[in-house]
């Protein structure tokens, strides 16, 4: 029993609700499925000059990772503009209710994007989801009207357990686990459905996601796209270096539809 309904989630998810600090982002809550979502916002410095937001982006981070660790940080990471930073905390991770389960991710992603949407008045919201991330923001863009998107690490979970891991447990472990993930974490079906653009941050010797996988997303996505390259990245290392630069170059490009700041 135990293996038909939590495994995958105890087998893939890494829930953490330890104190993290959140280096001056204000935490808000909703509600949802009779609990409620943690949500972590931080304006840019412009933004904070101005008193006033342009561009509003909807962030969802990788697994065992949580939103209130960088928010404030990234706020000032798109060039200079007026954005706000929305950061949502999976459920069972930080202050959002648990459980942790695969199945509530998109549920809440969806739940958050309505929220910044009654708040935003009709400015552009982008998503930007990093690793398993990637999933809850492709389907946000499937099935909400989205500016754009930035997708660091894209991960079709699928693929991944049954052509990565299958092999050593002759399918018998992998097999299960990989049918019971959730429709809408599909990466591949969700990028077919989206037309919004897309900046990809492809690390090209990511341990976790390889760089084959990654390439399903971008080859199904169906909007336009830029894909960057990070030479000699792992999964978690951070940006930084020349490929900066490139990166800024394509955020102008991204942000080229929304109001200028």
């Amino acid at each position: 029993m135990m293996f038909c309904t939590t495994f995958p989630d105890q087998l893939i998810l890494f829930p953490s609700t330890q104190h993290i600090d959140a280096h001056g982002a204000a935490r808000e809550t909703i509600p949802f499925h009779n609990g409620e979502l943690e949500i972590w916002t931080a304006r840019s410095r412009l933004a904070q000059q101005r008193n006033h937001v342009d561009i509003y982006i909807l962030r969802f981070y990788g697994n065992a990772d949580r939103a209130e660790r960088w928010v404030a940080l990234e706020a000032d990471a798109f060039g200079d503009r007026a954005i706000e930073v929305w950061g949502m905390n999976y459920p069972g991770f930080g202050g959002s209710s648990g459980p942790a389960r695969l199945k509530r991710m998109s549920p809440a992603g969806l739940a958050a994007f309505d929220a910044l949407k009654s708040q935003a008045e009709n400015k552009p919201i982008y998503v930007f989801g990093a690793s398993i991330g990637s999933t809850v923001a492709m389907h946000i863009a499937a099935n909400r009207d989205v500016r754009g998107l930035v997708l660091h690490n894209p991960t079709p979970l699928r693929q991944i357990i049954l052509q990565n891991y299958g092999w050593w447990n002759l399918w018998l472990l992998a097999g299960p686990v990989a049918l019971q993930i959730p429709r809408d974490l599909d990466s591949i079906a969700s990028a077919k459905r989206i037309h919004a653009p897309a900046i990809f941050l492809l690390a090209q010797n990511d341990e976790i996601v390889p760089p084959r996988f990654q390439r399903l997303v971008v080859d199904a996505f169906a909007g336009e796209k830029q894909a960057i390259p990070l030479p000699g990245a792992y999964h978690n290392s951070p940006i930084e270096g020349a490929i900066v630069t490139e990166i800024n170059r394509a955020y102008d490009w991204l942000f080229s539809a929304a109001p200028s700041p």
